[in-house]
Order: C-alpha cells, then structure tokens, then sequence
C-alpha cells in the first residue's frame, strides 16, 4: 500500500523534521491515482514546538487535522503556496493529506481554475461542502494507517470527478517538466508539445494554478535542494549549468529567495545535522 516514492524531495529539513514525526505516504484506491499522486499522513508528540518548512510543489493537497490539545478534527484545502510553506507542530497532532498531482484538482471542481486557490488555504468545505466534523473525525481518529486510507478513499470516491482532457494533459506536460531536466525554456517546451506560449500559459492557469515557467523554476529548485542537502561536494557552477541557468549567481540568487538561505549555508546545516 505504500507509494512507490520515497525521496524528501521539498522538504527543507528532511532528518529534523523525520527525527520528530512519523512520516509515511500510500497510494489511494486505484479509481483515484490518476489525479491523487499519494496520500501523506503524519504523527507527532513533541515535547518542544518545532517549524516544518517546505518548498512545495506545483500541487493543491487536501487535509484533515487534528491539533489534538488545540482544536478537534478540521479539513482544510491548500492551493499551490509560491513561498516557503511552514507549518507550527505542537504538542500531540496528526496530518492525513491527500496530494493532488498537478493538473489533478481541475476534475473535482470543474466549474473553478486552480488559479483560484493558489497562494491560499481554506476550510475544505468551503471547495467541498460535503466536507463535516465527522468527515474529518473519521479521516484522522482511526490509530490504523489503513483505515486512516480507506476514510480517505470513501471520501475523495463520494466526489464527483468530471474528467478533462485538458487536466490530463495538464497532468502529462507537467510530469515532463519534472522528470526531463533538459527543459528549461517555456518557448521550446510550447513549440516542442505544439502548442503556442498563450495557450500553455492559459492551460496550467487554469488547471495547475501557476504558470509553466514558476513549474520549471521550482523543480529547478527542488533539484538543488536535493543536491545540498545529501551531497557533501556540490559544484554549484555545474550544476546551474546542468539546470539551465545563466550562471551560478543566479541559482544562487533564486534558492535563497525561495528557501531563505544561500545553497552553501544550506548544504552546510545539512553536513552539520547528518
């Protein structure tokens, strides 16, 4: 049941924030993988608080928590963030996330580009008014991690889904960004897909929710992050190199904007707390 990835792609602090919670991710029901990428569950008992940041990825996630000494069991809808995403664990608290894969959020609410959700995070039933305390109860109290996915699967099943085939298109250019690092200009990526730059821009507007160069740029960034953070030896001139940047200074100049540090002192506090 677990999903097939496990990197920490993303994640700014990967060995402080695993050292402090249970982390694990599984695969929903079949019907639905095609635009939920993977369910994310996580479980904490702090003793001190701790910050989780995270520079995310171009995908809407829907999830149910529990800020057990806090709040009861709430849903909330979370568009693609354009900055660093930092969350406050305290005290005892679970997370059950259902992470939509870009492009597959636009068949569950039709009528609404992602566009709208970017940047924000909402009460889920403000997208999805079928969305109650006894949804949320029954998504995060089960101590199973398989009932935990089965409430998941019971709840994104009960949705309607209207299938596009502009999401699923959507879906395919960007798995293509992620995974072909030899695309780095929005121009040729439009002109290789046939597709002019306006109706590339107008497609992950309306399904994904940012622009198909903020996807290039952030997987530019997600590279580097994975880079720093597990190799002791980086080449940065190589590597911007190798991710189409003009030079150095400007790989420098958007990791820092993006994760808050130079990649130097980033790959450094890595080094320190492996």
């Amino acid at each position: 049941m677990e999903a097939p990835r496990h990197d920490t792609r993303g994640i700014v602090d990967p060995s402080g924030l695993l050292n402090r919670v249970r982390f694990r991710r599984h695969e929903p029901a079949e019907p639905l993988r095609r635009y939920v990428e993977w369910y994310w569950l996580i479980d904490w008992d702090l003793p001190a608080p701790y910050a989780s940041h995270v520079v995310p990825h171009p995908s809407v996630n829907l999830t149910f928590q529990w800020d057990e000494e806090e709040r009861p069991p709430y849903g909330e809808v979370t568009g693609v963030a354009l900055g660093l995403y930092t969350r406050k664990l305290t005290g005892r608290g679970r997370v059950c996330g259902a992470k939509f894969r870009p492009g597959g959020f636009r068949p569950y609410t039709p009528g609404t580009p992602v566009s709208r959700w970017t940047g924000r995070t909402l009460p889920a039933q403000e997208v999805f008014p079928q969305v109650t305390a006894d949804t949320a109860r029954s998504v995060v109290t089960p101590a199973d991690d398989r009932a935990r996915v089965a409430a998941l699967d019971t709840f994104l099943l009960s949705l309607t889904c209207t299938p596009d085939p502009q999401s699923d298109l959507a879906i395919d250019l960007v798995a293509r960004i992620r995974a072909d690092r030899t695309v780095r200009r929005v121009g040729d990526f439009a002109e290789a897909r046939g597709l002019s730059v306006r109706a590339l821009q107008r497609l992950f507007s309306t399904h994904v929710g940012v622009s198909p160069k903020w996807v290039i740029l952030r997987y530019r960034i997600h590279e580097a992050l994975e880079q720093a953070g597990h190799r002791g030896d980086v080449d940065w001139a190589g590597l911007a190199a190798d991710l189409g940047y003009a030079d150095q200074a400007h790989l420098v100049r958007d990791f820092t904007a993006t994760v808050g540090v130079p990649p130097t002192a980033y790959a450094a506090e890595a080094r320190a707390g492996r």
